[in-house]
């Protein structure tokens, strides 16, 4: 069924506002694949804290070119688009490599992705899988910062241990 005008202007507008929440988009080609293995794809997406959804290249393309900074990706907007929104720039990426080594399909194919301003194509499926998530990040970096610090105490409970021996040794070797 057709949509009106006004339904089309409401799509867009709701696109409009998830573009600019969602800092990760991946544009998908999903032809081919059976509603079961849809399913199963959307199920494993959902399960990974990404919404993906069918979407129509041209409301897409019009709510992309209201946000702006979404040009490159319009040559990407052809044949069945299913995109997924993410607050992660890994997730989607891990989910549809999952599968696709899983199930030995080609489908579903990575056409472009949009992560926090960067523009990935095609063949960048395994770069973008590869990224580490924010919280393994922070969690890098407080270990780079703890480290000095456990360096220092360590240090300081050595020479510590080596004082208390030293003093131990002259206290025996008095009493001899």
């Amino acid at each position: 069924m057709a949509l009106t005008r006004e339904q089309k202007a409401v799509a867009v507008e709701a696109l409009q506002e998830k573009l600019r929440a969602t800092p990760t988009i991946y544009l998908t080609d999903y032809a081919g694949l059976t509603v079961e293995q849809a399913n199963t794809l959307r199920n494993r997406f959902r399960e990974a804290g990404v919404e993906f959804r069918v979407i129509k290249n041209t409301l897409l393309r019009l709510a992309m070119e209201k946000v702006g900074g979404y040009e490159e990706l319009f040559d990407h907007l052809h044949g069945p688009t299913a995109v997924a929104f993410s607050e992660e720039p890994a997730a989607p990426a891990r989910v549809i490599k999952r599968y696709l080594e899983e199930t030995s399909l080609e489908r579903p194919a990575l056409k472009g992705a949009f992560v926090d301003g960067a523009v990935f194509h095609e063949d960048a499926l395994e770069a973008l899988a590869a990224l580490k998530s924010k919280d393994e990040l922070i969690g890098d970096i407080l270990g780079l910062l703890l480290a000095p610090i456990t360096n220092v105490v360590g240090g300081l409970q050595a020479q510590g241990g080596n004082l208390v021996g030293a003093l131990k040794t002259i206290a025996e070797r008095g009493e001899a």
